[in-house]
């Protein structure tokens, strides 16, 4: 099948600006259904309905031999780390950890150029698409020149990173990241320089610019949120400030948390607390908090984490990659907290092999099959869908949950296709080989634990083409320019 050859039919109607997709199945209401059009109007970017008057269509665009599935919302990244990929495996001591891999970390971050930001970012975002994420949370730290001082525009590298996602043509939510200090009871790190706000002030005063900014763009593309990077880089009262700021102004609030055992001993010793029990006390978990990572956490954390309705952000790839640890998300889950996914380091961008991961890591820790999947339902033998569906919504609701804060206009458009949501899709190959002989019932199943990013061949964001065939329109040249990157760096 050759998808390019999708017949676009262009029918009269009375309103030009709607378009129809005809797909063999639509992903909607939690279940695939076939003979449905999804109708959404070309110029809000909005879905407008799904119908199945098929005969009574605008401007048809027919997806024949293929499925729409809700655009994947990825809600942590740090796209720079991408051009150490691969550079980094490989033992350089005894013992070889997350804080051994910082450095390499470290001599990235020191070398690039605004334009390399820019280059670096460019090829993380085209890797997200060709993989069905329409939507990135950007936890973006790198803020100064290198030698550690403001550009003239404190928020020049920011708005690179934006500039970057804009090209490519998904959405992304810049967390701009408040870094004062190395560690707990440390001063800042000469090879930090780049990221250090030594003053809630000065960070605050350049973040209210950039959201100044954004607010006269296009804000259902980009838009901000907050984020203390942590708790051993970020004292408690500057993040005091931080979450008066998302408070304010109802912004999304990440915070790295609970990621390394180090990390929890060193808070204990300086704060008396863990990471998790000290936001807690000090009324810094909400609805707008998101806890990356969060995985050494205790029953008691998962429950303050549930009753302030905060989500977790997992980063499977990363989390294993580094030697962190597993996420404990059956805890989450039991306590109805919301799990989001992210590609964090971008040692490989696949937000559906990160929710499978969520589930197989779990398998390889409890000795058993399906930790994840709901309590069973009669409709529902082996509860094989309801596990898909649960992982499904970890790469595509729960982020966009993440990434809007809770009065948010935007709150619940993404992540999801209904009236009014955001025409962000993405569409499989039903006879690629990791799918191929898939039933409407099984076909979700598939999808999350066996698809090929092969069977991915187009993605549209508010109605509008980013991806076809499998290919970004500008590709190539992204591709030469970042190896031009990677060559001399």
């Amino acid at each position: 099948m050759n998808t390019a050859d999708a017949q676009h039919q262009s029918e009269h109607h009375a309103d030009d600006t709607l378009a129809a997709w005809l797909p063999d199945l639509i992903f909607a209401d939690g279940r695939f259904q076939s003979n449905l059009a999804l109708i959404a109007d070309t110029r809000t970017g909005r879905v407008v309905h799904l119908t199945s008057d098929i005969e009574n269509l605008p401007r048809v665009i027919r997806l024949t031999g293929q499925a729409i599935l809700p655009g994947l919302v990825n809600a942590h990244s740090h796209s720079f780390q991408r051009v150490i990929r691969g550079r980094t495996e490989a033992r350089r001591n005894a013992r070889d950890s997350f804080w051994t891999w910082r450095e390499a970390m470290y001599s990235a971050a020191e070398r690039l150029t605004p334009e390399d930001v820019y280059d670096g970012a460019r090829m993380t975002f085209l890797e997200m698409a060709l993989t069905g994420i329409t939507t990135v949370g950007e936890f973006h730290y790198l803020h100064h020149a290198r030698e550690g001082t403001p550009y003239d525009d404190p928020n020049l590298l920011a708005g690179e990173v934006i500039r970057a996602a804009r090209d490519i043509g998904i959405r992304i939510c810049l967390l701009r990241t408040a870094y004062a200090r190395s560690g707990f009871g440390q001063p800042p790190n000469a090879r930090q320089r780049r990221f250090i706000y030594a003053d809630a002030d000065d960070y605050l005063r350049d973040t209210d610019d950039l959201r100044a900014t954004l607010a006269h763009g296009e804000t259902d593309y980009a838009w901000l949120g907050v984020a203390p990077h942590s708790t051993r880089a970020v004292p408690l009262d500057f993040m005091r400030r931080v979450a008066g700021y998302a408070h304010t102004h109802d912004l999304p609030f990440h915070i790295h948390i609970a990621e390394q055992p180090a990390e929890l001993e060193q808070c204990r010793e300086e704060t008396g607390r863990t990471p998790v029990r000290l936001l807690a006390d000090e009324g810094l978990l909400d609805c707008r908090t998101t806890c990356i990572h969060a995985i050494h956490v205790t029953d008691e954390e998962v429950a303050a984490i549930a009753r302030q309705a905060a989500i977790v952000c997992a980063c499977p790839t990363t989390e294993r990659n580094l030697g962190d640890g597993i996420v404990p998300a059956d805890k989450f889950f039991a306590g109805d907290v919301a799990v989001a996914l992210g590609s964090d380091s971008h040692a490989q961008i696949d937000l559906l092999e990160d929710a499978r991961a969520l589930e197989y890591h779990l398998r390889l820790q409890h000795l058993r099959r399906a930790v994840l999947a709901p309590e069973s339902t009669t409709d529902e033998p082996h509860n094989t869908s309801a596990l898909a569906r649960r992982l499904f919504a970890c790469a595509s609701e729960s982020g966009a949950r993440s990434l809007h804060a809770a009065g948010d206009a935007r709150q619940g458009l993404t992540g999801q296709l209904a009236p009014n949501s955001f025409a962000d899709f993405f569409t499989v190959a039903l006879d690629d080989p990791s799918i191929a002989g898939a039933r409407a019932e099984d076909l979700l199943p598939l999808v999350v634990f066996t698809l090929a990013r092969s069977a991915i061949r187009d993605v549209f964001v508010g109605g509008r083409a980013v991806v076809r065939e499998g290919r970004h329109t500008t590709q190539e040249s992204i591709i030469a320019r970042f190896t031009a990157l990677q060559r001399y760096g």
